[in-house]
């Protein structure tokens, strides 16, 4: 009864409001809320669901890929048979995720919704289209079975170049054929042509093709055969013709004929050969999630509404209801109407009402006060915070005003206030299992792909019975911070010493307290302390100009005093080479033999370098050193390899001269009669700074906490904690080593390591090894039996902490005697690795194997009595020899051989290994071994490297475990060694941040939302500010996460404390998809849509779009201005749409050359395989930056033809060529883009040549077509980030007019937003026609131009006849990006104008949209600028109304110019040639970043900018007429004006 009254009440309240609210109801009424629409497509058109959920199982495992395909293929036609989308959605991950274990197959859920996979089917897309246009059409069937496709691929030629990097054009099956299988020189379309020639593929071989490349990420059959010949099997799964080839071709892999590569691809006009679930998603466009948008309540500072009706048209209405379950003023209207139906348009119209009211952008400053507190207490309380979280941060202008009187619980604030002692108000921060995740840089397709990694590996460690608790422990873990630091431990009598800061008297007047080194200093200032803290050893051959330079340098450091120890390590290349010769060994007897040491240079200078160190100092010896590069320079300059005895006899002449009593010619033919590593590169002395101040804050914690103080031998303490004994730059300097995952080894359908015996230094098999190395050995080469010979020699020196397993394979012509030695060392490893002199009986049957059988000019031996040799060196080593003679007297031939196909093919398989590779995996890490020196003193360098960089802390948690589910027994120490392998390779392929940080240390207890799940494989721990960009990014991404893997969570919450504006002045949605976005009627998959309801009607908004950093995105369907949005104007259209496309992918990269500065100016091409150059750009010197425009698919990265590749070549990891011009290819294959490292160096003889040579300098390459002006003309016919050139307009506006305009083309670049400044723009473009009288080319930035204008403009460069181009750039990441949307565009003016366009350009005029030209620009673009990159005009000074407000003639601005004038920045002039020569775009971007952190400077930016550095980037001054300002120009100059 109670319940009805309430009820009642609660209905007559609503009531008495309803009547309240009188007219206002009729009023709103007319203005219902309306909605805003926002979707974002891909490019390439949508890509079949069934083909897409295979790639993500093959990202799980590659064997996952072939186990779908078979389970497809056996479902009964009656399962597949589903007639909706959303129905094959659940058909497909059924399937699907019986194949995964949770929480593994909830993402594979997720993902496959968001489409993720899409990009990799683009990409073989692209292959199979140029496997149909590569293939040479030479008979009549092949003519009928590709029908129809050369036309169409030449049609395809011309929209490439035009588009520069074309997307998802859907590949055509020739002549209806859906399925073909390539194997290099033809194409098989029909089963009976692929088995005709499987029945002897080599034989049919046209050996005049090459066989098709295989890539990384191809799906090759696990029972490929490793030197069979490649068959790619093109064609979708779900054809009947699919399943045919499938059958054929994994029948001939398991016989060992083919590789068998399936690259899955559904042409068009295919679908109705597929079965309905194989076609759902395939065809119409594909809608992307994973970015946010943004409806900011917009500042009207500058008002830029559009005046004129909005052109009618097409409406998409939304067919989803409102959400009526959000709290409106305290009512939830969805119960009220379960209640009172009857009463429906009643309510929502009371609804709409107060809607209408609750938008606020300002409050009174003692609403604000704790307005942050406020959010945050509401959140904690609410019974799902995320959910809360999330609704306030993206409708924030709408809750506001609750918020703000919602009473304040002072614990809440108590809270906050302690945790913002440890952490400053309003930062956010993020950790994911430990490791910190860039806040700013973070979105959901990186954040899945971390989370993803992370969940693959607990499942792989609970399969392994480790502890779930262990398993968290384990991937919260980070290496200890030190790890990454390598000290060679150089200490040693052959380092000869220039100097002691301690004891030499030069330093006397040092002071000697080392507290001083904590004291703060100026950037770049030295600490002078009499200690030796820094050592730098220079390791060098005297005889090399490199060696000497060094000397030189080493000596002018010295001598300016630098506070650093200098040493060096003298020696002969010639020597080291005769040592490599001989096996690494060194061998005095074969040294005598030779002439070395008379032919020896470098020898020589050691010798007597030596000599005047004992008898005239040190500082003699280095000035002898000097003096041979002093006269070897002098003579003809260093030339040759090396200097010549008579520099080096007369350098010693004159060095000791002064010294000594006797003639020196004489103590110099004495000593000529005495018989008593590769070059390193030489390091600058900026490198040597560099390290020097990386060091300092170690040396600094030391000292703070004490551990060095003035006794303390610094360099004896570093080398003895961290130092190392040997230095290879193959394992120390690898900045990029290869790792595989050991868990398949053991784990697998085939565990290979389950079955191998493991051998250890004598007496320690029975301890834990925390290093495994797993030495590959193909027994039928030489290169593989010295690298076994190397680890039995490894572990006879003695190792404690590493064992050796060794995995034999062998070709398949491997004879008897080589399987015999195979079940030798088998049987050894097995049997009596416990016993004493095992070692020396395998390294001793090595070299009899060697000598006797691997020698070819050794006679073959019978069986027996090899057997008997064997048993013979069994004897001498105190081995059984009566268990040898049985084993090899009856093994089997073919097992063995078996297991080594097995071992080999299993290798190819994981590591990509071919018969006769050698390699060492160390815990996982894989080092090749090539024809350069491995010794066994290099597996005691990878044991020490890998142990303390990815093991040590590992082992320490290993250790503390309390085994559960294993049997007692079964805890041994292979057990452990086992298990701390696999962990030890599986965690090292994380790609992760090494960074940390100390959440634990803030409270939690009132202002945190804590998520518990103890059996999640996931923690996250986040600091946020809810009231912030990165809070209504996160809490959309953080509930998407606990909807779909339940990670245990803890958010303290950080907002502002004291604010005194509103933190947040927009609404947000971040678009995720869900299983609605399938239609549940039909086919169709409708995908995410950003939908926000009931927005304001009378508040103007504009869109941002919050996308991942590598996408571009542009509208290409809206019918209003975006940027002023004021909804009360929509009329009778409910909803708002628009529509983005994903228009590229950013590829970005950073260029480098060894020890110089980025190569600026540098350019770089991209394309494919046909047609190498589709887009290009330069480097920039800030940080060696470069963007291009991609797509996914494979391109090829090279240097351009002319300057770029006559001085450069691309270096790619241990290429020793250098003349080899190589290309750099690169994957496209997600939507995650990619950033690439290039490393170039010069070509010989042009170390000393400039990349950038102005036109005064270069008169004689211009002369010859070589140079740098002369081939940008040639080549850059692309753009940087690809042109939308529409090819049409252009040809139909030089035909309209070529009639009246000739000359040089004047370039003119504007750049508008929102539909007025457009309109201004239209006008801006038809002054410049009517007064020019040369071709006019417009440029215009695309990123903020409506679709109705990108619409209209072709039609204008008909009618008008000009030609235009729209070009973009991306904001590169390190560049400090603009909020507002406003400071964005005028950045745009100034900051890109070096790359933003093509190469070829030489000059462009910026002219403002709302500008109106009366004069031929002609006059402007052929002004002589007198050398400088710009020209501006200045600044008005003739309205004298405006005096008080010329702010440049007073305070910063009047001492800042220093008698400069102040620019204004509607119209100005760009010569782009010297602007790149000069390096102005770097410079201003330098400036930029300096000054744009601080929120007070750059009020105008685009003028701001180029006046402030005039100093450095200078500007030519415009006459006055060129500019007229109403503002700050007088009337009297109106009539002169040229533009205004």
């Amino acid at each position: 009864m109670g319940t009805c009254c309430r009820s009642g009440w609660w209905v007559l309240i609503v009531l008495v409001c309803l009547g309240l609210c009188g007219i206002g109801l009729v009023s709103a009424d007319n203005r219902r809320p309306k909605n805003v629409q926002v979707a974002v497509r891909a490019k390439w058109s949508g890509t079949p669901l069934l083909l897409e959920a295979g790639e993500l199982l093959s990202k799980e495992r590659k064997d996952l890929f072939w186990d779908f395909i078979e389970i497809w293929h056996n479902i009964k036609n009656d399962d597949v048979n589903s007639h909706t989308a959303k129905d094959c959605l659940k058909k497909i991950l059924e399937h699907g995720r019986s194949l995964l274990t949770e929480p593994l197959s909830s993402l594979f859920e997720f993902s496959l919704m968001l489409r993720s996979a899409s990009p990799k089917l683009v990409l073989y897309g692209q292959l199979a289209e140029e496997s149909l246009s590569s293939f040479p059409l030479t008979d009549e069937s092949n003519l009928t079975n590709v029908n129809g496709k050369s036309s169409e691929i030449n049609q395809k030629k011309e929209t490439e170049k035009s588009d520069g990097l074309h997307v998802g054009v859907n590949t055509r099956g020739g002549g209806g054929r859906c399925c073909w299988v390539d194997i290099g020189g033809s194409l098989f379309y029909d089963v009976s042509e692929l088995l005709l020639w499987l029945r002897n593929p080599s034989d049919l071989d046209n050996h005049s093709f090459p066989q098709p490349e295989v890539f990384d990420f191809d799906h090759v059959h696990f029972d490929s055969s490793i030197g069979g010949s490649v068959a790619i099997l093109y064609g979708a799964l779900g054809t009947s013709c699919f399943r045919q080839f499938h059958i054929a071709l994994v029948k001939a892999s398991k016989e060992g004929k083919v590789k068998y590569v399936v690259r899955p691809v559904l042409l068009s006009g295919c679908e109705a050969s597929i079965g309905h679930c194989g076609s759902v998603g395939a065809g119409g466009s594909l809608n992307l999630g994973g970015y946010g948008v943004e409806l900011a309540l917009k500042n009207m500072e500058y008002k830029a509404m559009d005046d004129s009706a909005t052109r009618k048209g097409v409406t998409l209405e939304d067919p989803r209801t409102e959400d009526l379950s959000q709290e409106v003023r305290g009512f939830i209207f969805s119960k009220i109407l379960e209640r009172k139906p009857e009463l429906t348009s009643e309510i929502m119209a009371f609804r709409d009402s107060l809607l209408s009211s609750t938008i606020s952008d300002t409050l009174d400053v003692w609403e604000l006060k704790d307005l942050g507190h406020q959010t945050a207490q509401r959140i904690v309380h609410a019974s799902d915070p995320l959910q809360s979280m999330q609704e306030i941060s993206q409708n924030f202008p709408s809750i506001v005003s609750s918020l703000s009187r919602m009473k304040l619980n002072d614990s809440v604030k108590e809270e906050i206030t302690a945790n913002q002692q440890l952490i400053p108000p309003g930062k956010s921060l993020m950790a994911l299992n430990g490791a910190l995740v860039n806040i700013e840089d973070i979105d959901l397709y990186l954040l899945i792909d971390i989370v993803h990694q992370d969940l693959f590996l607990a499942d792989q460690f609970s399969k392994l019975k480790i502890p779930h608790s262990t398993v968290r422990k384990l991937l919260s873990t980070l290496p200890p911070p030190e790890s990454n630091v390598f000290r060679v431990d150089f200490r040693s009598p052959h380092v000869h010493y220039l100097n002691n800061l301690e004891e030499d008297a030069r330093y006397k007047r040092w002071r000697s307290n080392l507290n001083e080194i904590l004291m703060p200093v100026f950037p770049g200032q030295l600490r002078y302390i009499r200690k030796n803290l820094f050592h730098a050893v220079y390791i060098l051959d005297p005889a090399t100009l490199c060696g000497l330079e060094s000397i030189d340098m080493i000596t002018s450091l010295y001598e300016n005093n630098l506070p650093m120890r200098f040493g060096l390590v003298l020696y002969s290349s010639k020597f080291i080479m005769q040592i490599k010769k001989s096996g690494g060994k060194f061998s005095p007897e074969s040294m005598k033999n030779t002439n070395q040491l008379e032919e020896d240079i470098s020898t020589l200078i050691i010798h007597l370098f030596i000599y005047i160190k004992e008898n005239h100092g040190i500082e003699t010896a280095f000035q002898f050193l000097s003096n041979v590069h002093k006269l070897w320079t002098e003579s003809d300059g260093p030339t040759d390899d090396a200097p010549e005895a008579h520099h080096v006899e007369r350098a010693f002449v004159e060095t000791i001269l002064p010294k000594v009593k006797s003639p020196p010619q004489e103590i110099l033919l004495k000593l000529e009669k005495e018989q008593t590593l590769r070059e390193v590169s030489h390091e600058s002395s900026e490198a040597l700074i560099n390290a020097m101040n990386d060091e300092l804050p170690r040396i600094q914690e030391q000292v703070y906490y004490g551990h060095i103080n003035s006794q303390t031998d610094v360099l004896d303490k570093f080398l003895s904690e961290n130092g190392i004994q040997r230095y290879n730059p193959q394992i120390i300097a690898d900045g990029n080593p290869r790792f595989v995952s050991l868990s398949a080894f053991i784990l697998g359908e085939e565990p290979i390591l389950n079955d191998i015996n493991y051998l250890h230094s004598t007496g320690t098999n029975d301890d834990l090894k925390p290093v495994t190395h797993l030495l590959t050995v193909d027994v039928t080469s030489k290169k593989g039996m010295k690298l076994l010979h190397d680890g039995l020699q490894y572990l006879i020196g003695g190792s404690k902490s590493a064992r050796v397993g060794v995995l034999f394979s062998a070709n398949k012509s491997s004879d008897f005697s080589s399987l015999l030695f195979v079940k030798a060392f088998v049987f050894s490893a097995s049997s009596h690795s416990q016993k004493k002199h095992v070692l020396d009986f395998l390294d001793k049957l090595c070299s009899f194997y060697e000598h006797y059988i691997l020698a070819p000019t050794v006679a073959a031996e019978s069986t027996q009595t090899l057997i008997d040799k064997v048993c013979e060196l069994a004897d001498t080593n105190g081995l059984p020899s009566k268990g040898y003679r049985s084993t090899l007297s009856e093994f089997s031939v073919d097992q063995v051989r078996d297991h080594l196909n097995k071992v080999a093919q299993f290798l190819y398989r994981q590591l990509g290994l071919e018969y006769g590779d050698s390699a060492v995996i160390t815990n996982g890490r894989v080092t090749l071994i090539d024809e350069s020196t491995f010794l066994s003193h290099d597996l005691h360098l990878l044991e020490s490297v890998e142990f303390k960089q990815r093991t040590k802390h590992i082992v320490e948690i290993i250790e503390e475990v309390e085994w559960q589910d294993v049997d007692p027994d079964m805890l041994t120490s292979k057990f452990f060694s086992d298990i701390v392998m696999v962990l030890s390779s599986s965690m090292a392929m994380r790609d992760r941040s090494s960074e940390s940080a100390r959440f634990e240390v803030l409270n939690a207890q009132y202002s945190a939302i804590i998520l518990n799940n103890e059996n999640s494989g996931i923690h996250i721990d986040a600091v946020l500010d809810p009231l912030s960009p990165s809070g209504q990014k996160l809490s959309a991404i953080l509930r998407v996460l606990w909807k779909y893997i339940q990670p245990s969570m803890r958010i303290v919450l950080n907002p502002l404390s004291s604010l005194s504006d509103l933190p947040l002045k927009n609404y947000y949605r971040y678009v995720v998809p869900t299983v609605d976005d399938f239609s549940s009627t039909d086919s169709t998959i409708n995908g995410p849509k950003a939908f926000f309801a009931n927005m304001p009607l009378s508040k103007t908004l504009t869109m941002n779009l919050d996308v991942p950093e590598p996408w571009l995105v542009e509208p290409v369907v809206a019918v209003h201005d975006l940027d002023n949005i004021l909804l009360e104007n929509l009329g009778d259209t409910r909803t708002l749409q628009a529509v983005f496309e994903l228009e590229a992918l950013i590829l970005t990269g950073h260029c480098s050359e060894k020890d110089h500065n980025p190569p600026q100016g540098l350019q770089i091409i991209l394309g494919s395989k046909s047609t190498p150059h589709l887009v290009d750009t330069l480097v920039m010197a800030n940080l060696g930056y470069w963007q291009m425009k991609v797509s996914p698919g494979v391109w090829y990265l090279q240097l351009a033809p002319g300057r770029s590749s006559e001085l450069y070549i691309l270096k790619e990891d241990g290429d020793r060529n250098q003349d080899k011009q190589l290309s750099k290819r690169i994957t496209i294959s997600d939507l995650r883009g990619k950033v690439v490292h290039l490393t170039v160096v010069k070509k010989k003889g042009k170390e000393h040549e400039k990349l950038l040579v102005s036109d005064d300098n270069d008169n004689t390459q211009d002369k010859k077509g070589n140079g740098w002006n002369s081939n940008l003309l040639k080549w850059a016919s692309g753009l940087i980030a690809g042109s939308e050139l529409s090819k049409k307009s252009e040809r139909a506006s030089l035909e309209r007019g070529k009639d009246r305009r000739d000359g040089k083309t004047i370039n003119i670049f504007s750049i508008a937003s929102g539909h007025l400044y457009e309109r201004f723009l239209k006008i801006m473009i038809l002054s410049v026609l009517k007064n020019t009288h040369r071709p006019v080319k417009f440029w215009f930035i695309k990123n903020y131009l409506s679709p109705p204008f990108k619409d209209v403009i072709p039609r204008m460069a008909q009618e008008y006849g000009f030609e235009y181009e729209l070009v973009t750039y991306k904001w590169p990441t390190w560049l400090h990006k603009q909020k507002e949307k406003q400071r964005i565009i005028w950045a745009y003016k100034i900051l890109f104008l070096d790359v933003i366009f093509p190469l070829s350009l030489e000059k462009v005029i910026f002219v403002d949209a709302d500008q109106i030209v009366r004069a031929d620009m002609a006059e402007l673009y052929d002004m002589n600028l007198e050398g400088k990159p710009l020209a501006y005009t200045p600044f008005c000074d003739n309205n004298k109304e405006m005096d008080g407000y010329r702010f440049w003639r007073q305070g910063f601005w009047r001492e800042h110019l220093r008698g400069k004038p102040y620019h204004i920045s509607a119209l100005y002039v760009v010569d782009l040639k010297k602007f790149r020569e000069t390096a102005a775009g770097d410079n201003l971007r330098v400036v930029y970043e300096t000054l744009s952190r601080d929120p007070n400077s750059l009020a105008n930016l685009d003028q701001d900018l180029p006046n402030y550095a005039q100093h450095t980037v200078p500007i030519f001054s415009l006459p006055q007429e060129w500019l007229w300002c109403e503002s700050w120009c007088g009337n009297a100059t109106k009539s002169k004006a040229k533009t205004y």
